[in-house]
C-alpha cells in the first residue's frame, strides 16, 4: 500500500511540482485546502515559493493557519518546503516584521549581500550548492544521503533557528553560513527544493515517506 501525503493548496508556485515528486516517489498524494483535510492527514506538506508575508497572507485567508498548528501538535509528519519551511519560524524580517506559524524558535532574516572579505554576494542563491550536516542523519528524512549530497536553492532569506540543535544541515554559500534543513521531533523543514534536486531530492521526499 503506498504511502499518503496531503500537500497543502494555498496558492503556491511549487505546488503541482512537489506532487508530481512525491507521486514518483509512490505516493498517495491528496491536495488539501480545508481545515477537515488538514486533520485527517497521514502525512503534511507545506510548499512554497516568493514571499513569506504572501505565503502567510495565503494561509491566513484560507483559515488554515490553526489547522496547521493543531496538525503539527498532533506527532505526525509535517514537512516544509522553501517557504514553507520558513513560515514554521516565529517571525521573518521580509517586508517588515512578518509573523509565522510559531512553531519553530527563530526568525528568518535576508541573506548578507556583504561578504567577509568585503565582496559583494549575489542575492538571491540560485543553484546547486552541498550539504553540510550538523548532526547525525540516521533515522531522520537525510538518512542514507553522502556528505556531498547536491540540493538545489532559490531564495533571498533563510532561517536563524534560536535553537542549533533544530539544524540537520547547512551550506556554505560564498562564505555565508545558511541554514538548509531543520527538525524538531515530528517537524522538518528543507530551505531548498528535494522537488529540484534530482535523485537526492527524490530520496529525501522517499525518506519524508518512510517516516
Amino acid at each position: 500500500m503506498s504511502a499518503r501525503v496531503s500537500v497543502v493548496d494555498y496558492g503556491s508556485g511549487n505546488l503541482l511540482s512537489v506532487c508530481r515528486a512525491l507521486r514518483h516517489c509512490g505516493a498517495e498524494v491528496i491536495q488539501v485546502e480545508t481545515a477537515a483535510a488538514i486533520a485527517a492527514a497521514d502525512r503534511l506538506v507545506v510548499p512554497g515559493v516568493g514571499a513569506m508575508a504572501d505565503s502567510m497572507r495565503g494561509l491566513e485567508q484560507r483559515g488554515l493557519v490553526e489547522p496547521i498548528r493543531a496538525y503539527a501538535g498532533s506527532g505526525r509528519p509535517l514537512l516544509g518546503i522553501c517557504v514553507g519551511m520558513q513560515v514554521l519560524f516565529e517571525a521573518s524580517d521580509e517586508f517588515g516584521d512578518t509573523p509565522g506559524l510559531g512553531l519553530l524558535p527563530g526568525r528568518v532574516v535576508r541573506l548578507p549581500r556583504l561578504g567577509e572579505g568585503g565582496q559583494m554576494r549575489k542575492v538571491p542563491h540560485i543553484g546547486w550548492n552541498t550539504l553540510v550536516p550538523r548532526q547525525d542523519w540516521s533515522g531522520t528524512i537525510l538518512a542514507g544521503l553522502a556528505s556531498t549530497a547536491y540540493v538545489y536553492f532559490l531564495h533571498s532569506y533563510a532561517a536563524e533557528p534560536a535553537d542549533e540543535t533544530l539544524r540537520l544541515a547547512d551550506c556554505d554559500y560564498e562564505g555565508a553560513r545558511v541554514c538548509a534543513a531543520v527538525r524538531k521531533d515530528n517537524l522538518y523543514g528543507c530551505q531548498f527544493h528535494p522537488e529540484k534536486s534530482g535523485e537526492v531530492g527524490l530520496s529525501i521526499l522517499s525518506g519524508f515517506l518512510a517516516l
